[in-house]
């Protein structure tokens, strides 16, 4: 995990910095620990490469329950640069939509990125979410402020998508 969130290449359009070992250490423990919470509120996956290394953790994966809305979901995700381009992160976001709706049941999911992220962008629409508008000066990041766009997908949606 330290070596993408501690990577500048992985967090450049990311809205922190990049993480020290000891952050990453804490990010990790949390996943642990929010596994075992009842009611659970976070579903963290790692991202494998089986074909390669015998299965190197390559990514990271985030769902989110929102305390504010119900059935809903916030979801992000980071791959390691050097798998960047193989089709990770799609089947990332898909993997994490299946589990917001098929497993938990949601209604709505939806995540942000930078607007200078398009391969992101592209990932999420391939994923079948809608980008649905900006966030302004949403994320403050080594002193400017900067904004975001956000995606969503409903659950009709994805069961749309699901059966194409």
């Amino acid at each position: 995990m330290f070596g993408i969130y501690g990577d500048p290449r992985a967090t450049e359009h990311m809205s922190f910095d990049p993480r020290t070992r000891g952050d990453v250490q804490a990010i990790v423990a949390r996943s642990i620990a929010s596994a075992a919470a009842d009611p659970r509120q976070e579903y963290a996956l790692a991202v494998a490469d089986t074909g390669h290394d015998g299965g190197r953790v390559i990514g990271f994966g985030r769902l989110a329950l929102d305390p504010h809305q119900p059935r809903a979901a916030t979801f992000g995700f980071a791959l390691n640069p050097d798998v960047w381009g193989n089709g990770y992160g799609t089947e990332t976001v898909r993997l994490l939509l299946t589990c917001a709706f098929q497993d938990l049941d949601l209604h709505r999911v939806w995540g942000a990125r930078s607007p200078h992220n398009t391969a992101s962008a592209r990932t999420m629409h391939r994923a079948g979410l809608t980008e649905e508008g900006y966030i302004r000066e949403h994320v403050q990041r080594g002193g400017p402020w900067s904004d975001s766009i956000t995606h969503s997908i409903l659950d009709h949606e994805y069961t749309a998508t699901a059966t194409e």
